[in-house]
């Protein structure tokens, strides 16, 4: 599926809730971006669809040498598998990632003309691409909000907080959809994920640092954390 399906129309309380967590997320995040390097779409795609299992900044190591051998769609359509996989190693399940690149840029060359499609509709068809990993392109890339990409920090951070009771990423990006305004979602993700990184951790969240403890439905007491 590439679309999202509507959402129940979330309650004036739950819409509060919302809308106080994007207020308090633009005081800590007044200017948010991502973390991978980039200078287009295609390059943006690329890193996104390396950045799965690993770190942003482990992908910047990577990138730069696979840009550098095969700087286009249509070069890296005819590039060698296994020397894209060598490439790529560092990122992690190499061989689906080299193989879904290759596939992805001799798509985007036969079909698009070598130009990166603009809609999550066709971005979707390329093979690694998600709905998550094409609504971070049109946003990243092009200031387009067709969807709310949701990752783990996002999933994770939207059912602690209360703003989605799903786990299926689809699922919750329909609830997030109908909870921001939709100038906000590429926006939402970058902060959310920033978020998810130095405060919201998955294993140990640091309620105590947080500013939305005070609402939060999993927030934990600072006794609990300390391990008073």
């Amino acid at each position: 599926m590439t679309r999202a399906p509507a959402a129940p129309a979330p309650s004036p309380a739950l819409r509060r809730r919302a809308q106080r967590v994007l207020e308090l997320l633009k005081i800590r995040y007044p200017e948010p971006q991502t973390h991978l390097v980039a200078r287009d779409g295609w390059e943006l795609l690329v890193a996104t669809v390396l950045a799965a299992q690993c770190t942003d900044a482990r992908v910047n190591t990577v990138t730069p040498e696979l840009f550098r051998r095969w700087p286009s769609p249509a070069a890296l359509a005819d590039a060698p598998l296994e020397e894209v996989e060598r490439v790529v190693r560092p990122t992690g399940f190499y061989h689906n990632k080299a193989a879904n690149l290759i596939k992805a840029a001799r798509r985007v060359t036969d079909v698009y003309g070598g130009k990166l499609p603009r809609t999550i509709a066709e971005l979707t068809t390329l093979p690694g691409v998600a709905r998550k990993t094409a609504n971070v392109v049109l946003w990243g890339a092009f200031g387009i909000n067709e969807g709310l990409a949701v990752d783990t920090h996002v999933g994770r951070i939207a059912v602690r907080l209360g703003l989605t009771e799903h786990r299926d990423p689809v699922r919750a990006e329909r609830d997030l959809m109908a909870l921001f305004p939709r100038e906000e979602w590429g926006n939402v993700n970058h902060r959310l994920v920033w978020f998810g990184r130095h405060v919201c951790d998955a294993r140990k969240p640091r309620c105590n640092e947080c500013e939305m403890a005070e609402f939060c439905p999993s927030a934990q007491p600072a006794s609990t954390q300390s391990g008073a």
